[in-house]
């Protein structure tokens, strides 16, 4: 399929130069195709997760139990990005990261498969150790592609790249989910697993055409630190399998034994990372401020994603439960709301890159503060636009499908307006020292959002009820309007970041 979409290169010397993917670099082709059908399994499976967790065909659990361990599991997920990076800085090299992070995925979708509860949780876990492993190298070996930050072809294919997310995430709903409810749950997770099958051999048939700099360790381990490493992973590893050993065979085991540490450790370990970043001496003091603004940008995300990600679990189950899900008379699987936000992404990216632009040229681009006090703002509103459709199902009748599309479309805007401005001013304000680190840093946001909502679901708080969703878009509406206020304070912290 690549190949078609290849021509003659303009730039000989760039890595494949025999070829190029719509002017980029050829191995662009292999890292898109790879990343299109990881996502593809990745959001496939992921719109069946809470489905298949509250179906009676399926573990038939309540919504607060499958909330916690839908919120969990991507709490994980964005926890594991971080010794991601570290596997391929410290032992194996991005591309080798990649290889071993797409096999465990792949086995991990084929776990899922299988009708037994106890695989079918092992399963989530190797899908979140290889999603953590795969995450942030994929996108390294992209900017291997080019000659530096100042090749003129490199946000361009950042773009590309971007563009095979949504189509992969886009796609995986509407197959996916419609096998996995229409036809039986665990067809749709093997589904998955031949996605990322596909990714997985599209990758190793074309990493000829990939930098050799994928191939590098930066910062190999010595022989006293892979010695240390191994003995301290061995150390944890026993200490965790004779805790579970004692709680299982007491009796006393329950799922929260799992959930609740997972979901402790999505909460600590941000604000643990956050604090040892911002208290190194060895900073200086404009990095110091800048971390002290940063730690702004990182709450605020945190809010914003602790409401985003429940578009896939509690507005989710909400559908499932009560609302009409028709057009025009014609039923349609739950798990095709999740195409939305990747449709209007792909329609919107433009319009947004275009108006900013284009603010920037007349001097009245918002800056990245007033950026953020939108995005909170607006993923509050559509909190408070889900109490419509939550006031019709009280009343016993079924919302329209309309009312959960705008959702997501108030969502998605907003996602526009704080997720890819976050990701740029954290590469802009990273201190020297962390560079490398500071984009697990982002992820670290997401992780403390989903910890949070898993926490309130183990504790047995309905979030589809109309009281909390107030309390949460009050919260994001309050933390929006505090970042709008204090926008010059965080300013002048941000020193010479714009």
């Amino acid at each position: 399929m690549a190949s078609s979409l290849t021509k003659d290169s303009v730039h000989p010397g760039t890595p494949g130069s025999e070829k190029t993917f719509f002017g980029h670099p050829r191995g662009l082709a292999t890292l898109f195709m790879t990343e299109m059908w990881e996502r593809f399994s990745y959001y496939g499976m992921r719109a069946l997760l809470p489905l298949y967790l509250v179906a009676p065909s399926g573990l038939h659990m309540n919504a607060a139990t499958a909330t916690a361990i839908y919120s969990v599991y991507l709490s994980l997920v964005y926890l594991l990005a971080m010794p991601g990076g570290w596997v391929a800085d410290r032992i194996l090299g991005p591309r080798r990261t990649v290889a071993v992070a797409g096999t465990i995925i792949m086995l991990g979708h084929l776990m899922l498969a299988l009708p037994s509860t106890g695989t079918f949780f092992a399963g989530l876990g190797l899908v979140a150790i290889g999603s953590g492993l795969l995450k942030a190298n994929i996108s390294t070996m992209v900017g291997h592609l080019y000659d530096g930050p100042d090749d003129p072809r490199r946000d361009g294919g950042f773009t590309v790249f971007y563009i095979g997310i949504n189509l992969g995430a886009f796609a995986a709903p509407l197959a996916i989910g419609t096998i996995g409810e229409s036809v039986n749950w665990h067809l749709g997770f093997a589904l998955a697993a031949v996605g990322m099958a596909l990714g997985l051999a599209q990758f190793l048939l074309g990493t000829r055409h990939l930098s050799s700099r994928s191939d590098i360790v930066p910062t190999p381990l010595s022989a006293a630190e892979k010695k240390s490493t191994l003995m301290k992973a061995a150390l944890w590893a026993g200490v965790a399998v004779v805790f579970y050993a004692i709680v299982g065979f007491s009796g006393l085991y329950t799922l929260n034994w799992l959930l609740v540490p997972i979901t402790l450790a999505g909460l600590i370990i941000p604000v643990v990372v956050i604090a040892r970043i911002k208290r190194d001496k060895e900073l200086d003091r404009a990095e110091q401020s800048k971390m002290t603004a940063y730690i702004w940008f990182f709450v605020a995300a945190a809010v914003f994603w602790m409401i985003y990600d429940q578009g896939g679990s509690t507005v989710s189950l909400f559908a499932d439960s009560s609302a009409k899900n028709t057009i025009f008379g014609w039923n349609f699987p739950v798990s095709w709301y999740q195409s939305v936000n990747p449709v209007l992404i792909m329609a919107l990216a433009p319009v947004f890159a275009w108006a900013w632009l284009a603010l920037a040229r007349r001097g009245k681009e918002p800056s990245t503060a007033v950026k953020f006090a939108m995005g909170l703002v607006l993923i509050g509103a559509s909190f408070f636009l889900f109490l419509a459709p939550l006031g019709i199902a009280e009343g016993g009748h079924k919302a329209a499908a309309m009312w959960l599309v705008a959702i997501y479309f108030v969502q998605t805007v907003g996602e526009l307006t704080l997720s890819p401005v976050g990701l740029s001013v954290t590469t802009k304000m990273a201190p020297v020292k962390y560079a490398s680190q500071m984009m697990g840093v982002w992820f670290l946001a997401v992780t403390a959002g989903d910890a949070t909502t898993g926490l309130l679901s183990i504790a047995g708080v309905n979030l589809n009820k109309a009281g909390i969703v107030v309390l949460e878009a009050a919260l994001a509406v309050i933390a929006g309007v505090a970042v709008w206020m204090y926008r010059k304070k965080v300013k002048e912290l941000m020193g010479d970041v714009h």
